[in-house]
């Protein structure tokens, strides 16, 4: 899917001010500061928005649109939805692409009333809300990052920095221009900010195009490292980003790209964030969208993430640990050492099941330390998340108890568990805060603060002398009413409302001997309605200033607390997110335990060899879809060897349509992904030389938004894979050629296999129905022929899933038809039209007489020229108008 575009606005969207209501003015200048935003706008118990944002609002939302009061001759057009009721309109807004800012009440009606009659109450924009800063439960999937990214090209390089808001983490990643858009893909951002001078570059938009988030386009100024480094000096609050590694220019600006949307939407909030981790492009496995979307990593190519292969083998307890799952899987690792450190923590929870057992009942007890800390950090936070703090805290004391000492090499904790559990020990700071949560907050506290009740009886005596005396007074009004009624003999109930406060209440029959003038009579009369008469005395008066007093002191002394308890939390904020991340980790790893042991898996050998050798290897996904059904699951076996020396560099895989073709292909390419993604295997062995980048080009469509057949969509991602693939690659290709004339796509297909055999040398698996090339096994060193085994019985076609040396003897393609049900009519005439193709088949000519098969050698590029060369050295963006000029003048000076 297309990512879709966001542009800024014109800055005649917003209406003019002159003339309207000192509300509508106030309305105005929250819309200029965000012209590209829809405008909540606080009014009492609702957010209304005004015209065309009520406008954009009642279609996207399906809400009424009406109007109130007029601008320039002109209705205005008004939506409203109701303030608890926002969390889920802004969802729905936010998933069709818009942009939100909350303009909020910045103080009581009374604060304002202060000012004089006619002051308005004073609101601002506290928030601007977009699909990539959110951080509420209700907006996010717990179980799925949330990130927003930043793209930048400088030099000739390129860099991706993304935030996940929501839970504190950052990354940069510099990486070549080929590269973008799988770098970009294996985060699946939800949002992604763009210089707008890349939008005339070809190859970024086609990255863009395959990232699937929102793309937001900046000014070209936000990306000029100058100012980028000082924005994110300023949101680190250091003085130089050398403590956080030596940044190249690329990602010093997609991080200042960052770093200008956090300053825009967070209205002045710092989040708590932490360091920038680098990662270069050789860090990880490169796999570009169109194989993520091929091979269903983490989405279906529905979009769902049901069916997919993280779906297929997630078993964490956490919404952390299912977030760092998917992060590995989506970004698979390709050094070793690192692989095999991950695989080290796998196999020692895989033989300690009872521990593992325990560590997982006690991962379920915890919670989204992350999130809950990056809430009370940019002020959205409630007591809930503070509880969410104090029982992440709590979980990994006891997690941290469970695990033997690490002295022992033999028995002890791998690194990579000796390592989260020295986060998971709290420090002295941690300690103080879980006492202090577990002595002062109730067990299960209020959603907000601003509603009280959330402080532990006794933990601060003066809160308790407020409650008791509110408490005791309500008890007084009690006994005061029973006396009321009991003296006047009157059925009095007590009342209370903001405007009169405590007030004695009966029926206008019952009140009619009490109106009547009296001067010792102790009830006041305050107010006659239709069907009720009101009164006070003085007693009730004074108790009523009482309770009134007593009531706002709780709730200010609560407050207090709160925003004590956060204070706390924003200066633990690192050390807080480090538990969060062990938590995760420790899921992660054992997660992928229990999946091992469910299904049997095996630990993969990794190394920095070419080979791949794979013993009865299992496509996890259908094979979970084949035993759900009852069925057994068929494995197989694959072995290449990228310098050839053990066996063949790459397989021709023939065979009928669905006898598993594309299922052989797709299980060895997703048994890479698990094997560097530190998983184990569903094998009986598996030994891997580390894979550099993954290619998969099974299954095409056409690109209708971009105007592509299906073919041309094949020959698109095959010419990416011939231009990037290298000798420590891994593709996986099935049935190229097939969308145009015979000969046509059979002569590409032969030209593709020779070029991947002799100047791509990687480890391939090339599935075709051109049996022709079978007969490269004896043309090339490093080639050899399976087929997918399928039996005739009876007139039927039987499947038997096995891939098997040599070439498939024909494609029984009639027999298939018969299978999916074509009339059989069609089938028979189908048959007699083959016995005939087939009997002239002799007079076909060999393959070995046509000299287009023959890889031609590549013409070499013409050398560039010198103006050409010179050109290409001059970087506009970083001249001055003095370099510019001079710049020109030597272009002019240059001959031919």
């Amino acid at each position: 899917m297309n990512a879709p575009l966001v542009h800024p606005p014109t800055a005649d969207a917003v209406p003019s001010s002159e003339g309207v209501t000192p509300v509508m003015a106030q309305f105005l200048a929250a819309k200029a500061s965000q012209p590209d935003a829809i405008v909540f706008f606080r009014m009492g118990d609702f957010y209304e928005l005004f015209f065309k944002d009520a406008e954009i609002a009642s279609a996207a939302l399906g809400i009424t649109l009406t109007k109130r009061g007029k601008h320039q001759g002109q209705d205005i057009p008004m939506a409203g939805v109701p303030v608890h009721a926002l969390d889920g309109y802004l969802a729905r807004l936010i998933r069709q692409g818009f942009k939100a800012a909350i303009c909020e009440q910045m103080e009581a009606p009374a604060e304002a009333r202060k000012r004089g009659s006619k002051a308005i109450v004073h609101r601002d924009i506290v928030r601007v809300v977009t699909p990539g800063t959110l951080t509420e439960d209700s907006l996010l999937d717990a179980r799925g990052a949330n990130r927003l990214a930043a793209v930048s090209v400088r030099k000739g390089r390129a860099a991706v920095a993304v935030v996940e808001l929501s839970a504190g983490s950052v990354d940069a990643v510099a990486c070549s221009l080929e590269d973008l858009g799988a770098t970009l893909a294996s985060f699946r951002p939800s949002e992604v900010l763009v210089p707008d001078r890349l939008f005339s570059d070809e190859s970024t938009k086609s990255a863009l195009e395959g990232c699937g988030g929102v793309v937001q386009a900046l000014p070209q100024a936000l990306a000029e490292p100058v100012g980028a480094r000082s924005r994110v000096e300023r949101l680190y609050g250091v003085a130089s980003l050398d403590g956080f590694g030596a940044f190249e220019e690329a990602e010093v600006s997609a991080l200042g790209l960052i770093a200008a949307w956090l300053e825009t939407t967070q209205a002045g909030k710092i989040p708590a964030l932490s360091p920038p981790r680098r990662s270069g492009d050789s860090g990880f496995l490169a796999i570009d969208p169109a194989t993520r979307l091929s091979l269903e990593i983490d989405r279906t190519q529905r979009g769902e993430r049901e069916g997919s292969l993280l779906a297929c083998i997630d078993r964490t307890v956490t919404s952390g640990g299912a977030r760092a799952l998917a992060e590995r899987i989506a970004r698979p690792l390709r050094d070793p050492a690192a692989i095999n450190h991950g695989l080290d923590a796998v196999e020692w929870l895989l033989e300690r099941r009872d521990l593992r057992r325990d560590l997982r009942d006690g991962l379920r007890a915890s919670s989204d330390v992350a999130r809950a800390v990056s809430r009370l950090v940019l002020g959205r936070g409630g007591p809930r998340d503070l509880a969410a703090i104090r029982t992440g805290l709590s979980v990994a004391e006891g997690i941290a108890g469970l695990f033997p000492p690490a002295g022992d090499p033999l028995t002890g904790p791998p690194a990579r568990i000796v390592a989260a559990l020295d986060q998971l020990t709290l420090s002295p700071d941690l300690g103080r805060l879980l006492v202090d949560l577990a002595g002062g907050l109730v067990a299960e506290p209020p959603h907000l603060a601003r509603d009280g009740g959330f402080v532990s009886a006794g933990y601060r005596p003066e809160l308790e002398e407020a409650r008791r005396l509110r408490d005791d007074s309500r008890r007084v009004v009690a006994d005061l009413e029973a006396r009321a009624v009991a003296e006047a003999g009157v059925p009095f109930k007590v009342r209370h409302n903001a405007v009169l406060g405590y007030f004695l209440e009966t029926s206008a029959k019952a009140a009619e001997p009490l109106l009547r003038p009296s001067g010792d009579s102790p009830f006041i009369h305050r107010q006659t309605l239709a069907n009720q008469v009101r009164f006070t005395t003085v007693e009730l008066s004074e108790l009523d200033a009482k309770i009134s007093q007593a009531g706002h002191r709780a709730l200010a002394i609560e407050g207090e607390t709160f925003e004590a308890w956060r204070a706390t939390v924003q200066s633990l904020a690192r050390p807080l997110q480090a538990v969060a991340e062990a938590l995760a980790e420790l899921d992660a790893h054992s997660a992928l335990a229990e999946w091992a042991e469910e299904v049997g898996a095996v630990r993969p050998a990794v190394d920095d060899t070419a080979c791949f050798e794979v013993t009865a290897g299992r496509h996890p996904v259908v094979e979970a879809a084949v035993k759900a059904q009852g069925d057994p699951y068929t494995p197989n076996d694959c072995r290449l060897d990228g310098s050839g020396a053990a066996c063949a560099r790459l397989s021709i895989v023939t065979g009928p349509n669905m006898a598993g073709k594309s299922t052989f292909l797709r299980q060895n390419a997703l048994l890479v992904v698990l094997a560097q993604a530190g998983a184990f295997v569903p094998a009986r062995a598996m030994r891997l030389g580390v894979v550099d980048r993954l290619f998969s080009r099974v299954g095409a469509g056409d690109d209708l938004a971009r105007g592509r057949s299906t073919f041309m969509t094949e020959m698109v991602e095959t010419a990416a894979i011939l231009t990037q693939a290298t000798d420590r690659s891994f593709v996986v290709l099935d049935e190229i050629g097939r969308g145009t004339a015979t000969y046509d796509g059979l002569a590409i297909a032969w030209a593709v296999a020779e070029a991947l055999h002799d100047h791509n040398r990687a480890r391939t698996l090339f599935a075709t129905h051109y049996h022709e090339l079978a007969g490269l096994e004896t043309r090339l060193a490093h080639v050899c022929n399976l087929s997918m085994a399928a039996r005739e019985w009876n007139g039927d076609l039987v499947f038997l899933h096995e891939a098997r040396p040599g070439a498939a003897d024909r494609s029984y393609g009639v027999q298939v038809a018969k299978l999916a049900g074509v009339p059989a009519a069609v089938v028979a005439r189908a048959r007699e039209v083959l016995d005939r193709l087939e009997g002239e088949k002799s007079a076909a000519i060999s393959l070995d007489d046509l000299p287009l098969f023959a890889m031609a050698e590549p013409v070499a590029p013409p050398p560039p020229s010198a103006l050409k060369e010179a050109l290409s050295a001059i970087e506009p963006d970083s001249l001055s108008p003095r370099e510019a000029l001079e710049a020109l003048y030597r272009l002019k000076a240059i001959k031919g």
